[in-house]
């Protein structure tokens, strides 16, 4: 993992990309609070920022910290990079920061089996740790998603009794939330998403 505090140009990457208005902090949930103008600007800044920042930088970013990787899957969703699909399914697995969310958003967006693959291989490797109270959930809820989209049951077989997800949820009864409920939170944040995206399309080709 790369650092901003020795790394120049990862140093660089974030004053431009990662910190202007607080960026990283305000993708994900906390964008569902924007409303009117604000959420406006906020929309045009963010589509701004996936238009310039080039697929080199992208990465770059994404081999940085939690801040880092955060707002480069967010632009990687609003370009509709398909090409970082194994990357973020590698970080996906690897578990490793506060950052999942925003990695299962770019697959929800992706929107295809393939991204579905992805979070299965999370959930095989993850529900089986009732000691790991991670991003379970959040996994979980994005499946659920991409099977209303796709219109397929990819998740069935997790809810099934003695599923996998039962397993789960009876080992860690204090720390789960209803994938159900929180289902419309990733609907929310992939509409937001797709809005952005919607704008991206608009504006003059991507490098």
């Amino acid at each position: 993992m790369r650092s901003a505090n020795t790394d120049p140009e990862l140093m660089d990457l974030v004053r431009r990309f990662v910190t202007p208005g607080r960026r990283y902090m305000r993708l994900g949930g906390s964008s569902l609070r924007l409303s009117g103008p604000e959420r406006d600007l906020f929309v045009r800044e963010v589509v701004q920022a996936a238009r310039e920042i080039t697929p080199m930088e992208l990465g770059i970013l994404l081999e940085g910290g939690w801040r880092e990787r955060t707002t480069a899957s967010w632009l990687v969703a609003v370009a509709g990079r398909t090409e970082f699909r194994s990357r973020i399914g590698e970080l996906l697995l690897a578990s490793g920061g506060p950052y999942q969310g925003s990695l299962c958003i770019v697959l929800a967006t992706f929107g295809t089996s393939a991204d579905a693959d992805l979070l299965c291989k999370y959930l095989d490797r993850y529900l089986p740790e009732s000691d790991l109270r991670w991003d379970q959930t959040a996994v979980f809820s994005t499946l659920l998603h991409l099977d209303a989209l796709l219109g397929t049951e990819r998740a069935a077989p997790y809810l099934a009794a003695g599923g996998l997800w039962h397993q789960w949820t009876a080992a860690t009864p204090n720390t789960v939330r209803d994938p159900q409920e929180y289902r419309h939170v990733v609907d929310q944040l992939c509409s937001f998403a797709g809005e952005c995206a919607e704008l991206f399309a608009g504006t003059e080709p991507r490098n």
